[in-house]
């Protein structure tokens, strides 16, 4: 199974995707400034091509969720939070306490942060739309200005509403 890699750039900075010829595999954003800029030419794997023009559509506002196959590799209960994940609408968010309620353990609540955590996925598993019980930003592997950007964009774009955090 090859895996090819590529850097986009976005008004976050720069991520790094990894896919084999199915399934996007990692959605990470690195601080590197010796990061390669994206060729679109040589994007050779199809589902690369199509998480690129998603994610352009995504940060212009056009697109609320994403189609193409992703993996990625956990335990049982990660893969469970994920999928939670994945379930929230676009523009919305909830707590870690509702997060661990729908996991099925209201005490799951740290496990549920740490599953979080762990999303290798940014943007396409939101794991930014979890915010802390009391409505603050809390925990986020890419920053918390980042979590800030993503939530006031897509509730901009489901809602017509800027900076609520």
């Amino acid at each position: 199974m090859a895996i090819e890699t590529i850097f986009y750039n976005c008004e976050l900075g720069i991520l790094k995707i990894s896919a084999t010829d199915s399934h996007i595999l990692e959605i990470t954003f690195v601080e590197n400034e010796g990061t390669p800029a994206l060729v679109d030419e040589t994007i050779r794997s199809q589902v690369l091509k199509t998480c690129k023009t998603q994610l352009d559509e995504y940060f212009s506002g056009e697109l609320k969720e994403f189609s193409f196959l992703c993996q990625q590799n956990g335990t049982q209960f990660q893969q469970k939070v994920w999928g939670e994940l994945s379930a929230i609408p676009f523009g919305k968010t909830i707590s870690y306490l509702q997060l661990s309620k729908k996991l099925g353990n209201i005490k799951a609540i740290r496990a549920a942060a740490s599953a979080n955590g762990k999303n290798s996925l940014a943007i396409v598993v939101p794991c930014h739309r979890v915010i802390g019980s009391n409505g603050s930003l809390v925990g986020y592997a890419g920053e918390l200005w980042r979590k800030k950007w993503l939530l006031n964009h897509e509730a901009r774009y489901a809602r017509g509403l800027q900076f609520l955090f």
